[in-house]
């Protein structure tokens, strides 16, 4: 029922911005039906609603006016009798005689005093939820952005009315929601925008069969809202409606630390190269929504880069080495160029891996003291001094095969120690601060520290022999 709290947090911006005093059922009749049901195509498909339970022969693409005003009715019918099921309100309970169905959560046997405006405005806030990839949606119960929601249902109405989108979807409102405000938020969004430059920003895909909205990967949206609102923490309700509903409940959604990250980056890898600038950076970051919920708020650690977790422990294959392309006798001029764009290509997401992994490893160190930001690369640098001051391989093996390849502390330490019996004079001081630094971590911070000096390790191999 959490969408009705939704509506009539909008209702309430809509009117004082607008300025009129409309009542939920004067808005459900005099707009939200106008954008989302009184044309061929519908914004959103609510199973077993009057408008879409149809009459024989009838389909909602060839409802004339009077047969969709009359679907209205029923609507309006049904909640003066006093009907309070899924049907007729967004995220109630489905009605069976004798129990609730499956598509039904939270339900309670207390009488519940509902009013028929609780009902339209269920509706409302049913068309202000934010579709995210994986399957769920996001509620926040905030009029700024409820209200720039709104200001996008008119552009998708307008694209679903063209005629030159015919093979344009409806019912895709959520899915819109998201992609629009993550749009709106974006530091490119331009007001001259149109289908072309949505279709540019991967907003829409277009096929020879159908044009439909992609699914935005919720942290996209979480930087671009960022940049709205730095230093916010806003609580979202994390849900899906379909065959069964999904509750994941409410989590609070920390802004600020997305800012922490931008602001890392920046100063590790200059201004200009910054997160925000570029959405190869963007989508890596953050586990899957679900996942993400599980760890009880939307910061910092949910933002935890893909894939991160297998260079954790033993697994000490991480390359960044520069690639060094030269041509081969019986290849063709044609060839090598493709060769060689394909390694330089492979090298820069390589980069961009390292830099990306690096930040929120940083980011995670630091959060609750201050760290030097160049510390690990300054320890990866000396064990590489370390490593060059023999010719054996005994040094490379114990720091990969053994410092660079431990679990948890003590194993690390171990290593340590063997390691500063040879290490030389002038690098003692920062061997002994490592040890030192170490011992005092939590395990968690270590399990950080320990994958950060890995990736600086390899990325100063890489500078190194390039």
């Amino acid at each position: 029922m959490i969408a009705t709290t939704i509506g009539r947090t909008f209702l309430k911006a809509y009117n004082k911005r607008s300025g009129e005093n409309l009542s939920p059922k004067e808005f459900f009749d005099e707009v939200y039906f106008e954008y989302f049901f009184n044309h061929q195509k519908y914004m959103l498909w609510i199973t077993n609603s009057p408008f879409v339970q149809m009459k024989s022969g009838q389909n909602a693409h060839s409802l004339e006016p009077e047969e969709r005003a009359e679907k209205l009715e029923i609507l309006h019918r049904k909640i003066s009798a006093g009907e309070r099921d899924a049907s007729i309100a967004i995220g109630f309970p489905a009605a069976e005689e004798k129990e609730f169905a499956t598509t039904s959560g939270l339900v309670t046997d207390i009488e519940l005093q509902i009013e028929g405006d609780d009902l339209y405005l269920s509706w409302i806030g049913g068309g202000l939820g934010i579709g995210v990839a994986g399957g769920y949606s996001i509620f926040f119960n905030e009029p700024e952005i409820l209200l720039k929601l709104y200001d996008g249902w008119k552009i998708y109405r307008k694209y679903l009315n063209d005629p030159s989108l015919s093979e344009l979807r409806g019912n895709q409102i959520n899915t819109w929601n998201g992609q629009w405000l993550n749009f709106t938020y974006g530091k490119k969004f331009r007001d001259d925008f149109d289908f072309a430059k949505l279709c540019e920003h991967k907003v829409f895909s277009v096929n020879d069969k159908v044009i439909e909205v992609n699914t935005i990967q919720w942290n996209e949206l979480f930087f671009n809202i960022s940049r709205e609102f730095p230093s916010q923490t806003f609580s979202g309700y994390v849900y899906s409606l379909g065959q069964t509903n999904k509750t994941l409940g409410f989590y609070p959604f920390y802004f600020s630390q997305a800012k922490k990250l931008i602001d890392y980056y920046k100063i590790l890898f200059g201004e200009h190269a910054a997160i925000h600038d570029s959405k190869e950076y963007e989508w890596i970051f953050g586990l899957h929504i679900k996942r993400a919920c599980e760890l009880g708020s939307i910061g910092l650690q949910s933002l935890e880069p893909k894939d991160l977790r297998k260079y954790y422990g033993n697994n000490s294959s991480l390359k960044l080495i520069k690639p060094k392309i030269s041509q081969k006798k019986e290849e063709t001029e044609e060839d090598y160029q493709v060769r060689k764009q394909k390694a330089e290509q492979k090298d820069y997401e390589n980069l961009i891996t390292f830099r990306t992994y690096k930040t929120w490893l940083l980011a995670m160190i630091t959060k609750n003291k201050e760290e030097s930001l160049k510390y690990t690369a300054e320890v990866a640098e000396a064990l590489h001094e370390y490593r060059e001051g023999s010719t054996k391989t005994d040094r490379k093996n114990l720091i990969q095969s053994e410092l660079l390849a431990a679990k948890s502390k003590k194993p690390f330490l171990d290593a340590l120690t063997t390691l500063i019996k040879d290490v030389d004079e002038s690098k003692l001081e920062m061997f002994k601060s490592l040890r030192d630094k170490v011992h005092l971590m939590t395990a968690e911070d270590f399990g950080y520290f320990a994958v950060l000096l890995k990736f600086d390790y390899a990325y100063a191999e890489r500078e190194r022999n390039s």
